[in-house]
């Protein structure tokens, strides 16, 4: 059925179909629409056999849906940014037990300063936890995504993140193909965990492992991610055809045919990117870009194939990884392992900020006449940098950074107060 809803409405009326049988919720923006509307349906009686549990922190909704996972229920919780990172030792321990939680990122930037905007901080803090970890580009995908990524996580006994741009994804409206129950039951299989705790056959779950065996443990959780990279197209192709159109994967490209520079993100950018290609290829420039859905597993082997014939690589992140960069950026450099192609990194969206298409034009133009720095800061307002540095270095006690620089962008806010009205130390 189409529906114009909220793709937070639409990511809750999709897990609902996935049938969990326990759900956690702490709310955080901006992914509290979607565990509301989860809670709804369970009041209402539209989504039965399922407990719905408030809990008192994030790390209390994880390590919840780590207990009834454990114990054999189909598990489902969410989170953003600094919720993420509450339950960061969760997060590990979900991994480590091979346990199939299905949790959504409503992806926020991490502070401080405090932001509750969209970038990609929050789940690349926690990219290397273990799970799986899914990209979103629309709210149809996002949907999708999660009726796949309960699939998956069972498949493989391995839990699984679907992450989905905060507010531009999570509070837009749009038209979302929802299935019908039938459909995704279909799909969908009854849950057969791989281990379950049963009070008349008790073993542990979660005991100390010392040097002798943590490695081959480590291993094997990397061996369902490498795994995985056979089962994401396996299910995605089951998907598109049980439900009639494409959606998720490891990778999607656009237009690489011929293309000498190609353009890799993550999440809903490449809605924007695809626009400026078309007007930028249009007008005689070979380009192209690679949508990249499953960023874990990364899809090392895909993405050498398709930039095999590219002169150049930008990378449009989302993410920074300070004193070095980009965090895409490093991974597709390993695709690229044996080819003399040049990977440009953007910094691009930071804590909300828009990514234009004029913005994203001139250094697409740039990278084709290779021109552009290494790292570059899409927009990144140089004259108060200067003023912040100067300030710095010229007042030991030049206060906090983020304030100045508020001040310096709106003088008109905030009165400064002249060097002989601040405390003295």
């Amino acid at each position: 059925m189409m529906k114009q809803i909220e793709g937070s409405q639409g990511i809750a009326e999709a897990v609902a179909l996935c049938r969990p049988q326990v759900v956690c919720a702490y709310p955080i923006t901006p992914q509290t629409h979607i565990v509301e509307g989860v809670g709804a349906m369970v009041k209402a009686g539209a989504l039965q056999h399922c407990e719905f549990i408030n809990v008192e922190s994030e790390f209390a909704a994880l390590s919840v849906a780590i207990g009834a996972s454990a114990v054999g229920a189909r598990a489902y919780t969410a989170t953003a940014s600094q919720g993420l990172l509450f339950m960061a030792e969760a997060v590990y321990n979900a991994a480590g037990l091979g346990l199939p939680i299905v949790m959504t990122v409503g992806n926020r930037a991490i502070g401080a300063p405090i932001n509750i905007w969209n970038d990609h901080s929050d789940s690349m803090a926690l990219k290397d936890a273990g799970w799986i970890q899914l990209y979103a580009e629309t709210n149809q995908e996002a949907a999708d995504l999660h009726i796949q990524a309960f699939r998956l996580a069972e498949e493989l006994s391995c839990p699984v993140m679907v992450c989905v741009d905060g507010f531009i994804l999570t509070h837009a409206f749009e038209r979302i193909e929802i299935p019908t129950q039938p459909q995704v039951d279909a799909y969908l299989p009854p849950f057969a965990p791989v281990q379950q705790l049963d009070v008349d056959n008790p073993y542990s779950i979660g005991a100390m492992v010392g040097p002798e065996a943590f490695t081959e443990v480590r291993y094997l959780g990397h061996q369902k991610q490498i795994e995985a990279l056979d089962v994401i197209p396996r299910i995605a192709a089951e998907f598109e055809a049980a439900f009639g159109r494409a959606s998720g994967g490891l990778v999607r490209p656009y237009r690489v045919e011929g293309a000498e520079t190609v353009v890799v993100a993550l999440g809903s950018v490449n809605g924007t990117i695809k626009d400026v290609i078309d007007a930028v290829r249009d007008a005689g420039a070979a380009i192209g870009s690679i949508t990249i859905s499953s960023f874990r597993p990364f899809p090392l082997a895909e993405l050498h194939g398709l930039l095999a014939g590219a002169a150049r690589v930008v990378c449009v992140e989302k993410s920074l990884a300070p004193g070095l960069g980009g965090v895409l950026a490093s991974n597709v450099r390993m695709a690229l392992r044996g080819m003399a192609v040049p990977v440009y990194t953007v910094i691009a969206g930071l804590g909300g900020r828009p990514i234009t298409r004029a913005s994203l034009a001139d250094v697409f133009h740039l990278a084709a006449d290779d021109k552009l720095d290494d790292v570059t800061f899409l927009d990144l307002n140089h004259a108060v940098i200067a003023q912040q540095l100067a300030l710095a270095d010229r007042d030991r006690h030049s206060g906090p950074i983020a304030e100045n620089l508020l001040k310096a962008l709106n003088p008109g806010l905030v009165r400064a107060k002249p060097q002989d009205e601040r405390p003295k130390p």
